[in-house]
């Protein structure tokens, strides 16, 4: 994937402020701190497009990212950060599940784990949540820089074990510190928004 533009056009709390019109988009989901940011800086060619912080519930609202000016990006608030009060974590909450199981345009949910250690029990609750809703899921295993590259496959079954994955979900490799697949989750993130047959060109 080249990327020529990106660009935050949009922090929303509600229905209302969602950007108009009926680009595909591609939702970004995880724990506080598992590194979406990161994530989203990597994939971009960006350093500091979205803001990482060491301070865990930075995200409070659903921020789109517009991307060659042909799909959305959307970051949403992370999930388990226990010092997050009841009442504020019970309405990301419903934002969240609100945009999930209602915003026609969302193609696809990116769900970001840490490799270096099994998935969370909101690790589970989200992807469980997913699969209820059959919405079709990515999970990028990340910060395999931090781990050996001759134990990447048993991480990855743990991952693959504990979310009890669908055969039709991805499991991807990630670092965004190397680079480690970037291009398979451009690749398949593609597969979502164009259609199967731009998978061959992704590699601009």
């Amino acid at each position: 994937m080249k990327i020529k533009s990106a660009e935050i056009v949009m922090s929303a709390v509600s229905k209302a402020q969602y950007p108009e019109g009926d680009l595909p988009e591609i939702a970004l989901a995880g724990r506080s701190n598992v590194g979406k940011s990161s994530f989203i800086n990597k994939m971009l060619n960006r350093k500091s497009l979205a803001r990482t912080s060491s301070k865990p519930g930075k995200t409070q609202t659903l921020n789109f990212y517009l991307i060659n000016e042909e799909f959305y990006f959307v970051d949403v608030p992370g999930y388990g950060y226990a010092k997050v009060s009841k009442k504020e974590r019970e309405k990301w909450g419903k934002m969240i599940e609100t945009y999930l199981t209602e915003r026609p345009q969302l193609k696809c949910v990116v769900s970001i784990v840490d490799l270096r250690h099994p998935p969370t029990e909101d690790d589970v609750m989200m992807y469980d949540f997913l699969k209820y809703y059959k919405i079709p899921t990515i999970i990028i295993a990340t910060k395999a820089d931090k781990i050996p590259k001759g134990k990447w496959q048993k991480h990855l079954k743990v991952v693959k074990e504990t979310l009890d994955m669908e055969k039709s979900d991805h499991l991807i490799l990630f670092s965004s510190e190397t680079g480690q697949g970037k291009d398979e989750a451009w690749n398949v993130i593609q597969q979502y928004i164009y259609g199967e047959q731009v998978v061959e060109n992704s590699e601009e």
